[in-house]
C-alpha cells in the first residue's frame, strides 16, 4: 500500500494487546496528543480478541491488526503472518516494537521488508521476575534487528539492552488530569459508598507480577488496626477469582471494593488516601506517577523502578518486610496528601505528556523523512 504524499507518517506499534495496562496507557497518551494530521499510529497485536483501547484507536484514525499467536502458539505460522503483513504494508517507515518476547521476529521481518526505522522498546526490569529460559533467549535477541533502542526507565534499559546505547522515553501522562479536586473526591466517595473511611488504593492487572496477594495480607493488618479502612483495587486479569477467594479467606471481603478496568482513573485516585504498588517487577510503574500527581502518599516495592520516584510522596518498602510492617507504613502515610508537590514533581521529572508527545512526533517525522 502506497500512502499519498500528503498523508501522515504511519507508525506501527507492536505489542501483546491494547488492554488497560501501563505501556498501553503511555501509547494512548502520546496518540491523543500528537498532531494526527502529521503522524498516525497503527497497532499490530498478538491476540485476536477486541481489547480496551481498540474502539478509541479506530476513532482517532488508527488501525488495529490482530494475529492469533498468543492463542495458537504456532511460531512458524506467526512468522509467515509477519512476512505476509510487511509484504503487503509498505506504508510503514517506522516499526516500534514493545514486546521483547516476539520482538526479534517482528523486527527481523520488518528489516527484510525494507522498513527503515526499527525500534526495540523495553518496558520491563524483571527485577523480581521468575527467570524463564525462553524469555532470557528472546531478551538477548530483541535488539539484533533494531536500529534504535528505547526504554521507559534506566532499569528497563539495562535489563534488556545491557551496555548498549538506549534512549529513555518517559511514560508521560496528562498531569493536569490528576490534580486533586475536593469536589471530585466527595462525589466518588459517595458513588462508591466510602464515606469517611481510610481508603487504601492500588491499580493494575490482576496478575502475579502486580502481587495483589501480598497487598491483601498487608491490608488485613491495616483492617485490624483501623476498623474504618477500605481497600480499593482497580483492574482486570486472570487472578480475579483467586483474589476474591483470598479476600474471603482473610475475612476482608466486605472491606474490599474490586473494580474492573476504568477510563476515569483520574477521578478514582481522588477517593484514595494512600496508594500502594507491591509489584514483583515494573519497567516503570506509571500508576505510581499518576498517584503522586494526585497528591497521594505512594508506597512501592523494590520491584518498581526508581524513575517512578518523582516527589517526597514516594516511599520505598521491600517485599521481604512483613505485611504488618507494610500496614504500619500505610497507616502512618495516609492523610499527608500534597497535590502541589506531586504534580510539580511529575512535571520536573519529564512526565508531562504534551512535551513528550511533541518530541516523539518530531523524532518520527525526522526519521521518516530521512528514510525516503
Amino acid at each position: 500500500m502506497i500512502e499519498k504524499a500528503d498523508s501522515p507518517v504511519r507508525v506501527l506499534h507492536v505489542l501483546q494487546r491494547m488492554e488497560a495496562g501501563g505501556t498501553q496507557a503511555f501509547l494512548m497518551n502520546l496518540y491523543r496528543n500528537i498532531d494526527r494530521s502529521k503522524v498516525q499510529f497503527d497497532f499490530l497485536v498478538e491476540y485476536e480478541e477486541k481489547e480496551f483501547y481498540d474502539d478509541e484507536i479506530e476513532s482517532l484514525g488508527g488501525r488495529v491488526y490482530r494475529s492469533n499467536f498468543r492463542e495458537d502458539k504456532n511460531l512458524p505460522r506467526f512468522v509467515r503472518f509477519l512476512r505476509g503483513f510487511f509484504g503487503s504494508h509498505s506504508e510503514y517507515a517506522v516499526v516500534h516494537c514493545h514486546a521483547y518476547t516476539i520482538g526479534y521476529f517482528v523486527l527481523r521481518e520488518a528489516e527484510r521488508a525494507g522498513v527503515a526505522v526499527r525500534i526495540a522498546h523495553s518496558h520491563e526490569n524483571n527485577m523480581y521476575g521468575v527467570t524463564v529460559p525462553l524469555k532470557v533467549v528472546m531478551r538477548s535477541l530483541f535488539p539484533i534487528h533494531a536500529n534504535k533502542l528505547m526504554a521507559c526507565s534506566d532499569e528497563a534499559g539495562r535489563f534488556l539492552f545491557g551496555d548498549r546505547n538506549y534512549t529513555v522515553v518517559k511514560n508521560a501522562i496528562d498531569v493536569d488530569r490528576y490534580v486533586f479536586d475536593e469536589t471530585v473526591r466527595t462525589e466518588v466517595r459517595r458513588e462508591l459508598g466510602l464515606g469517611s473511611s481510610l481508603v487504601v488504593g492500588s491499580v493494575g492487572r490482576l496478575h502475579h507480577q502486580k502481587n495483589q496477594a501480598f497487598l491483601l495480607d498487608a491490608f488485613r493488618e491495616v483492617a485490624a488496626m483501623r476498623p474504618d479502612a477500605r481497600l480499593l483495587l482497580v483492574g482486570n486479569g486472570p487472578l480475579r477469582e483467586k483474589i476474591i477467594a483470598k479476600a474471603s479467606d482473610l475475612g476482608i471481603a466486605d472491606r474490599m471494593i474490586l473494580l474492573s478496568d476504568r477510563r476515569d482513573m483520574d477521578r478514582l485516585y481522588q477517593a484514595m488516601d494512600v496508594f500502594v504498588l507491591p509489584s514483583f517487577y515494573e519497567g516503570l510503574g506509571i500508576v505510581a506517577v499518576e498517584a503522586q500527581s494526585s497528591g497521594l502518599p505512594t508506597i512501592c516495592s523494590g520491584g518498581v523502578a526508581e524513575d517512578a520516584n518523582v516527589s517526597p510522596l514516594f516511599r520505598r518498602m521491600m517485599l521481604e518486610e512483613s505485611p504488618k510492617a507494610w500496614a504500619e507504613t500505610i497507616i502512618k502515610s495516609a492523610g499527608v496528601r500534597d497535590c502541589a508537590v506531586g504534580a510539580a514533581g511529575a512535571r520536573a521529572h519529564g512526565f508531562d505528556v504534551r512535551d513528550n508527545a511533541m518530541k516523539m512526533q518530531e523524532w518520527y517525522l525526522a526519521k521518516a523523512a530521512n528514510a525516503r
